[in-house]
């Protein structure tokens, strides 16, 4: 951005802001520039992650001059295999499965259009999930609950993290055994 003083060379303190002018060359070629096809944009999106087609369609809709383009552009992309709601789902599960249960993924993945068949083909056994609810009730409580208060706040943040009640519960006994052996069982 250049910024040209109107005035005499002379520092006045008195006008010193008033003789500014800013000229810009490059908003005047911002209105020129071509618009991205709304392809384009899809390739740009695809290209940083994996997203599911629900997800496209909302980043992609305040491009799209009509419905019908936008679902071409999308089926188009889902015949070519760039898109894919199962990839999208297997990346979703694996990079959130160490902090999150079960529960909380399959409500994620339906908030993104992903079918429940899709999303239990890549869901985490029961054991890893009982090994995950383990390691996160670990690293957030150093300690056993010392008493019921403690452990109904334990059991609170495993639920918020969207483990199942056999899960929580056998989490919560068997999460500071010396063992690591975990199985499920009655209270």
């Amino acid at each position: 951005m250049k910024v040209a003083y109107l005035s005499s060379l002379s520092y006045n303190p008195q006008v010193r802001f008033k003789n500014l002018t800013y000229k810009s060359t490059f908003s005047d070629d911002l209105c020129m520039k071509p618009q991205k096809s709304l392809r384009a944009r899809a390739m740009d999106i695809l290209s940083r992650k994996e997203i599911s087609r629900v997800g496209l369609k909302r980043k992609l809709a305040p491009y799209a001059e009509s419905e019908e383009e936008l679902e071409n552009v999308l089926d188009e992309f889902a015949e070519r295999n760039w898109q894919s709601d199962q990839r999208y789902a297997e990346a979703y599960i694996h990079s959130k499965s160490r902090q999150h249960g079960s529960l909380r993924l399959k409500q994620a993945l339906t908030q993104q259009g992903i079918g429940e068949t899709v999303s239990r083909e890549f869901m985490p056994d029961k054991s890893s999930e009982l090994q995950t609810a383990v390691a996160v009730l670990r690293k957030k409580f150093k300690q056993p609950a010392a008493d019921l208060k403690d452990k109904q706040k334990q059991a609170r943040f495993l639920a918020y993290r969207g483990f199942d009640m056999d899960t929580i519960h056998a989490a919560l006994k068997n999460s500071w055994d010396e063992d690591d052996v975990f199985e499920y069982g009655e209270n």
